[in-house]
């Protein structure tokens, strides 16, 4: 299917870092073609007035998890492009190459299948039928076979996971800091980044000492300490915070007003949303404070960190593409500026997960596109009111 070739004029312009004044954009042949104060819409090319609307780089969703159905509804809700944290390989290829020819859902990438230990998390998901069996890595000696397979699958980057369920009260074997290493050292070798699922302070300073890439989620068991902090400054990780699943996790029922937002609720199936309103199952002496996770988002932040916005949708209390929405307000309330949140939703993973041809209006960009009513710069719940959405330039809403 051809692309759609727009003008769309009078629209704030946010270009994956700081927003313009109105002006208007051009998109041809799929990509943005050119950006300007004024321009003359070619022949034959539509225009749409967006006088009042803002234009951002189509969403990204640095952590999910996917199934059939969710690629069609992230895109609804603004968000271009999803990254698999988890998941079957075999599914993962088969909605990949729908993706490519259906300009109805999402772009995806993904790790495959993650790194874990021996009855580590998520292998309680496969006794409960929710997830199809897939291989462990019992130690360092595993960890050269176990990336060579993952790069044979087609996975894009690694997952590491270290959780031993301190923070969810079901106890769980993880993965040692050998292991880890292990798989950092194959996986760099074969040029790939590894993000490392982390929920405890001491297993991030684990994973950042064993040399990853990137943090998936953020710690709920104590404060951020000073070596936390100067450990991911000087390794330059990136950071995915999922505040949504976080929280939760922590036992906020944040689900429910999502679920009831007038912009996004349409969106959601039945299924979807009673997973969006479900609660976090929880057991007796989980160790989970939000506040924890809130105030290391900020001092990330004020150190000039890296952040990535990711929901771990579809995890109880999260849904595709609405929980990304939630994302930036909780985002916002720890701390950032809209723009700053909207950059860890455009640019910052389209840089940091190896996406070049995404994430910001410039000329020659891949025109992932969301046009939506009023000013998130000023609300940034401005972005759930949605007026068209488009993929490569092909509108799909």
């Amino acid at each position: 299917m051809a692309p759609d070739d727009v003008l769309i004029r009078g629209a704030e312009l946010f270009d994956g870092h700081r927003f313009h004044g109105p002006g208007c954009l051009l998109v041809r042949e799929g990509r943005v073609a050119a950006l300007a104060e004024r321009l003359t819409p070619p022949a034959g090319v539509p225009v749409v007035e967006a006088h009042g609307d803002t234009v951002l780089p189509g969403l990204v969703d640095a952590h999910v998890h996917v199934s059939p159905g969710d690629l069609q509804v992230a895109l609804r809700a603004g968000v271009t492009t999803e990254v698999d944290m988890f998941g079957d390989p075999g599914l993962i290829g088969a909605l990949r190459q729908q993706a490519t020819a259906d300009p109805g859902m999402a772009d995806l990438r993904s790790a495959g299948t993650g790194a874990t230990a021996p009855g580590g998390h998520p292998t309680r998901l496969v006794e409960r039928g929710l997830l199809a069996p897939f291989p462990t890595v019992a130690g360092p000696d595993a960890a050269e076979d176990f990336v060579a397979a993952r790069v044979a699958e087609g996975s894009s980057f690694l997952k590491v996971v270290l959780e031993d369920g301190t923070t969810s009260g079901h106890p769980c074997p993880t993965l040692t800091a050998g292991t880890v290493r292990a798989l950092v050292d194959a996986a760099h070798a074969r040029d790939l980044l590894v993000v490392a699922h982390v929920l405890t302070q001491a297993h991030a300073l684990v994973a950042v000492g064993a040399g990853v890439d990137g943090l998936a989620h953020l710690f709920l068991d104590e404060p951020p300490a000073p070596r936390f902090l100067d450990a991911v400054a000087h390794r330059d990780v990136f950071v995915i915070p999922t505040l949504t699943s976080l929280a939760a996790r922590a036992g906020h029922d944040r689900g429910r007003a999502l679920a009831a937002d007038p912009h996004l609720g349409p969106l959601l199936d039945p299924r979807r949303r009673a997973v969006l309103e479900m609660e976090f199952p929880a057991a007796p002496g989980a160790r989970a404070d939000l506040g924890h996770a809130m105030s290391t988002v900020d001092a990330l932040h004020r150190a000039g960190r890296r952040i990535l916005a990711g929901t771990d949708a579809s995890s109880p209390g999260t849904a595709h593409g609405a929980s990304l929405h939630d994302e930036l307000s909780l985002l916002v309330a720890a701390g950032l500026s809209p723009a700053a949140a909207l950059t860890a939703a455009t640019s910052a993973p389209a840089a940091a997960l190896g996406l070049p041809d995404r994430g910001a209006l410039t000329p020659g960009m891949r025109a992932d596109l969301v046009l939506v009513h009023g000013d998130p710069g000023l609300d940034i719940t401005r972005t759930r009111d949605i007026a068209q959405v488009w993929r490569a330039g092909r509108r799909a809403t």
